[in-house]
């Protein structure tokens, strides 16, 4: 149960992470005005909230894998709301991303993430 919460949490990361950065994009560079940029930072904000409800304690693990969460949702977001199209090479990345994620997160450690 708690790879699963883990998972569940830096999926929700993501979604926090990306959204409000594709907002703030969408409010500066496409001038959809401030209330994206305003969206944009509360869901932010949102995302470092997120990041510390992490079963593992460790800040520098979760960053370093969260890298990798970031790297795969950032080409799924451009598919599902930009129309971007990943070729190989963007798949192969992402998915060493998220074997890299697996390794740092949930590689048997004496106490940590057991489970």
């Amino acid at each position: 149960m708690t790879v699963a919460r883990s998972v569940l949490l830096f999926v929700l990361a993501a979604v926090a992470e990306i959204g409000g950065a594709w907002l703030v994009w969408q409010g500066v560079r496409e001038h959809r005005g401030v209330a994206f940029v305003a969206a944009g930072i509360v869901a932010l904000g949102a995302y470092g909230f997120v990041a510390t409800l992490q079963p593992d304690a460790e800040f520098g693990r979760i960053l370093a894998a969260y890298g990798g969460i970031f790297v795969a949702g950032s080409l799924l977001w451009g598919m599902a709301v930009d129309g971007f199209r990943p070729d190989r090479y963007d798949v192969w990345g992402a998915g060493l991303c998220l074997l890299g994620v697996a390794v740092i997160m949930y590689a048997p450690r004496p106490g940590v993430l057991e489970g």
